[in-house]
């Protein structure tokens, strides 16, 4: 056939430097140039002479373009042929004949009768890579086709060296970004979130977090959502001689299903649809510092066994590797959920669970430390008003600390610390009153918005407790004496486990083994 050797270099350029995106120009050069050559496929390498290391890339076929990312060792009794400064480029008739497609036999990437093109990449005078032409049939490649790709030496060793300094630039960009992360978490430990209570209602929970804080140990901390798990994580950290490496939050249960590996492990470029670069996941970025596992009970069973191993190995491997990559961290972990109900369930592991449950910390609700809301309100109060620029901060209006103070607050210091937002922007910087806002929370019934109590009510504290003490025993009946779980009494009486059985000892209702029937005389 015929070539136009100018249009074919120029038409062929066009597609090779075309793209960034590896897969992209290789596919795009290899639909232009089958026209030329009967090659099956294209595979794009890269030669790493400072780690002896070579890697094929890509691959483009009539099928479409792939990310290859699989790198083999180059044995010293075939390293001088690699390097060879000659720009001869090779008529392969069987590719088993050929020293560095070896490996690549080995790995499945090539077959031991398939005719290859090598055209070496050559820079400076250093061997950067190839460009490897496969057809499946013997003896395909003639001289010709080999002298018509040689002209194209040079865009495709511009084409890899862009791409591969692309590919840096974007991994050095990743790693900018998690720097930053790292560098906005020392500016919080510096400034540090106030524990509001430290001295009151917490002040059993820090006597914990001073104890366990300096030993490597993991804790579990369990609580109702909103009491401020993450906040004591954070005090655990600053007090650990971990101090100054990173402290990296997952929450479990926001995590994708389809993305908890590469999360948690990270994943090799490559290793699946969309994977155009190398990621650390969060247990290597914790690496030196604390990772804190928020709703650990979230996690789904197969993500349980991988941190099981990670927590007894100290090790991972990322979504698509194949070395594994030693971590020095320290677990943290929470959650708002009955574990030990869901062992029960079978819905969390026990090995797992006794991992985990080393230092366990309880974090009480806001209602059962009502004293510290006074503070929580002041301290809040003044925060909100400088995150939305206020001048001026508002006062509180006559009986608005005592109206709070009634209040059961279900959703805790996150719950306060929202409706003193609420009350801040609805101001316009008259004195806080909360009446309106905790008559719109009251409607769904969790509770009444207080006023002066009658001296009927003082004197009936006995009979208010019979009537809890009733419900109770009513919905442990229809649960057939289960307290926790998704059936389970807290979870119909929207409560925390924990909490239920604590009021149901205060009231004398038996549950568990004490519990044999709930009869009309029990329930």
């Amino acid at each position: 056939m015929q070539v136009d050797e100018r249009e074919f270099f120029r038409e062929a350029t066009i597609r090779i430097c075309g793209s960034l995106d590896i897969q992209t120009f290789l596919y795009g050069s290899f639909l232009y140039l089958r026209d030329y050559i009967p090659a099956d496929s294209v595979i794009l390498t890269h030669y790493r002479a400072e780690k002896g290391e070579h890697t094929a890339l890509a691959m483009a076929s009539g099928e479409g373009g792939s990310l290859l990312n699989l790198t083999v060792p180059v044995p010293p009794d075939i390293h001088a042929f690699v390097v060879r400064p000659d720009r001869e480029t090779p008529v392969v008739d069987r590719a088993e004949m050929h020293p560095t497609a070896r490996p690549w036999i080995a790995k499945g990437l090539l077959e031991k009768d398939a005719s290859l093109l090598v055209l070496r990449l050559i820079v400076d005078g250093d061997i950067v890579g190839g460009v490897i032409f496969v057809a499946k049939q013997s003896g395909a490649f003639t001289r010709e086709h080999a002298d018509l790709v040689s002209s194209l030496r040079e865009p495709f060793a511009i084409a890899l060296s862009n791409s591969v300094r692309y590919q840096e630039l974007l991994e050095l960009k990743e790693l900018l970004t998690e720097d930053n992360r790292f560098l906005h978490s020392e500016l919080r430990q510096i400034a540090g979130d106030e524990i509001i209570g430290a001295d009151f209602g917490l002040r059993g929970v820090m006597e914990m977090v001073r104890q366990v804080a300096p030993l490597p140990s993991p804790v579990l901390l369990l609580g109702e959502t909103g009491t401020g798990k993450e906040v004591v994580a954070g005090a655990i950290h600053t007090l650990s001689t971990r101090k100054d490496g990173p402290f990296i939050t997952v929450n479990c249960g926001a995590i994708p299903e389809n993305l908890v590996d590469s999360e948690l492990f990270g994943h090799e470029k490559g290793a699946f649809t969309g994977a155009l670069m190398r990621k650390r996941g969060r247990f290597e970025r914790a690496h030196g510092g604390t990772l804190f596992l928020d709703e650990v009970g979230e996690l789904r069973p197969d993500a349980q066994v991988r941190l099981l191993r990670v927590l007894q190995e100290k090790e991972i491997e990322r979504v698509g590797g194949t070395e594994p990559i030693k971590v020095d961290i320290r677990v943290i972990a929470a959650t708002h959920r009955d574990l030990e109900a869901m062992l029960h369930e079978g819905a969390f592991r026990d090995d797992l669970f006794f991992r985990l449950n080393v230092f366990p910390i309880q974090i009480p609700p806001l209602r059962e430390r009502k004293g510290d809301i006074p503070a929580l309100v002041h301290y809040f109060i003044r925060k909100k008003s400088r995150e939305i620029g206020m001048t001026v901060i508002p006062t509180l209006a006559q009986g608005a600390l005592e109206r709070l103070m009634a209040y059961t607050w279900p959703g805790n210091v996150r719950e306060l610390e929202n409706t003193i937002e609420r009350a801040l922007i609805l101001s316009r910087g008259e004195p806080i009153g909360f009446g309106d806002l905790l008559r719109t929370q009251l409607k769904g019934g969790t509770a009444e918005e207080p006023g002066p109590a009658a001296p009927s009510e003082q004197n009936d504290q006995l009979a208010l407790d019979e009537v809890i003490s009733g419900h109770i025993r009513r919905v442990l009946e229809m649960t057939e004496g289960r307290v926790g779980g998704k059936k389970g009494a807290a979870s119909l009486l929207k409560i925390n486990p924990s909490t239920l059985r604590k009021r149901m000892r205060k009231l004398g209702i038996r549950f568990g083994r004490k519990a044999k029937s709930f009869d009309s005389q029990t329930v």
